[in-house]
């Protein structure tokens, strides 16, 4: 249906996919709606390692299982609006009849973020209009995980656009964060921070292009890993930016606890993912290196403290002659500010408490001065918007509400020229902020040449780290083992609140570059 006549295909499609889970969530049986029994607790309070043994050993059901946590996981969303396509019945009690009884993830209920394919069930990623199109079958993630054993059983919610470290949309609204309602469990990925802090899952799945595993995981207290690109598969997936590949985005694993997420990352890889997916690094499971690195008893631990400031951008790394201890290259401001987005005082608070701890064990703990984060953040954010944003605003129908953050992206994006430098401007010298000024002025389309252009600057800037990171070694023989840093400068945001956050990213978008 045309503009702007689609509205009323939009509130009809919102209106059809939330009674269709309210229906899907009142019709499962009464043992789903029960209060937590013993018998649940027992299961629920139990590592996915010993859950997986148990099935072996037939100890253990898996459908019971399946019925802890999907009890769990109705009680989550009830307090947090946290899924969105419930797959239990039909769906994960159908499948759990045939799955692997001997496969490392054997009758363990995973969770999936929205924009995950299953069979038989939609993948809207919060648009509307791609609602009531579900897919004929399993998409490669969950082809994998059901060859390992697990139970898919819910999908959750993500922000519209994937853009945003809130998750809210027209389709399935907004999810709101297990520990105080008020605020944001983070995004994109999170419906799945919000149902495992709750205790309704133990593992899912999420994708990550600026911290959208890592955020959420900050925000609700919980546990993420963001891959290597090529370390976990991709495929099998929908996405707001499809053929965007200036900051490749990537498919992670999210666990209540430490074991579960090591254990599930294990798992997957040894389900040798690269026989499945084409983008997938053909490197199994090195169990040498992980107990020796598990084993070593002190470590070199490199702290960011910030975000930093930033410098002009060269096509190729120049190292800095002068190199100080943790510093370093051309990229790097040899006299830093605070930095762009300082941490907030609680998580700069955490930062030291954990920095103090690590010291009173016996590790080093190195301050680091690495090529500017910041100057990543602008790089990163040039190529994530050189579309001119159209490709995640193409979905949208009349009236349908984008996130905060986003529209602000889009809204740069769509400046014409003049109004854009009178903008750049005003920010630089009436507002004396030099790098938002950079920031929203780098935000627009590009053409072929400067798309290029682009990925030239990220290349030398990720050989200037690569040079910095070797130069510690020249230093005084000894490499840093680890570099800590906030997972974002802020702890969880009010709703509404990326609208002044935008720029919080720069901690997490600098490990996508």
């Amino acid at each position: 249906m045309i503009t702007p006549f689609d509205y009323f295909e939009h509130r009809r499609a919102c209106k059809q996919k939330q009674l269709e889970r309210s229906n899907r969530i009142a019709n499962l049986s009464p043992g789903y709606h029960g209060p937590v029994s013993s018998s649940d607790r027992q299961i629920l309070d139990k590592p996915i390692e010993e859950l997986v043994q148990d099935v072996h050993k037939e100890a253990i059901k898996p459908i019971d299982i399946l019925r802890s946590y999907g009890k769990l996981a109705i009680k989550a969303h009830a307090k947090t609006n946290c899924l969105t396509e419930v797959m239990i019945n039909p769906g994960a009690e159908k499948w759990i009849e045939g799955i692997n009884l001997k496969g490392p993830l054997a009758g363990i209920p995973v969770s999936l973020k929205d924009t995950i394919i299953v069979g038989g069930f939609d993948t809207s990623v919060g648009y509307s209009r791609y609602t009531g199109k579900p897919y004929p079958q399993d998409g490669t993630m969950v082809r994998i995980l059901k060859d390992a054993g697990a139970v898919p059983y819910v999908k959750t919610n993500c922000p519209i656009t994937l853009l945003s470290f809130e998750s809210a949309n027209d389709v399935w609204g907004r999810t709101t964060n297990p520990h105080n309602t008020n605020y944001s469990p983070g995004g994109s990925t999170g419906g799945e921070s919000a149902l495992l802090a709750y205790g309704g899952g133990r593992i899912g799945v999420g994708s990550d292009v600026a911290g959208s595993v890592r955020v959420p995981a900050h925000f609700a207290g919980i546990y993420s890993l963001r891959c290597s690109t090529g370390r976990w598969p991709k495929m099998g997936t929908n996405t707001s930016m499809p053929g965007q590949e200036g900051i490749p985005s990537v498919f992670s694993p999210m666990a209540r606890t430490l074991p579960d997420l090591v254990y599930f990352t294990k798992s997957m890889i040894g389900m040798k993912p690269w026989d499945y997916d084409h983008t997938v690094h053909p490197i199994p499971w090195r169990t040498d290196l992980f107990n020796s690195t598990k084993d070593q008893k002190t470590l070199r631990i490199g702290v960011m403290e910030t975000d930093g400031s930033y410098t002009l951008i060269p096509q190729t790394p120049q190292p800095n002659p002068s190199l100080n201890k943790g510093g370093g290259s051309r990229f790097t401001n040899p006299n830093p500010k605070p930095g762009v987005v300082p941490p907030s005082p609680a998580c700069a608070r955490a930062l030291s408490t954990v920095t103090t701890a690590l010291s009173s064990s016996g590790h080093t703990i190195i301050p680091i001065t690495p090529p500017s984060p910041s100057t990543a953040l602008l790089i990163a954010s040039s190529l994530l918007s050189a579309d001119g944003c159209l490709t995640f605003l193409a979905p949208f129908r009349t009236f349908e509400r984008n996130d905060p953050g986003a529209s602000l992206l889009s809204l740069f994006a769509s400046l014409p020229l003049p109004f854009r430098y009178i903008h750049y401007l005003w920010t630089k010298y009436i507002r004396q902020d030099p790098f938002w000024a950079d920031l929203t002025y780098g935000i627009r389309k590009r053409t072929v040449r400067e798309q290029w252009e682009l990925v030239a600057q990220r290349e030398a800037y990720k050989a200037s780290w690569h040079q910095w990171w070797q130069d510690q070694e020249k230093e005084d023989g000894k490499k840093l083992d680890v570099i800590l840093t906030v997972p974002n400068a802020t702890p969880a945001i009010p709703h509404g609140g990326m609208r002044d956050a935008l720029a919080s990213c720069g901690y997490t978008f600098l490990f996508n570059l």
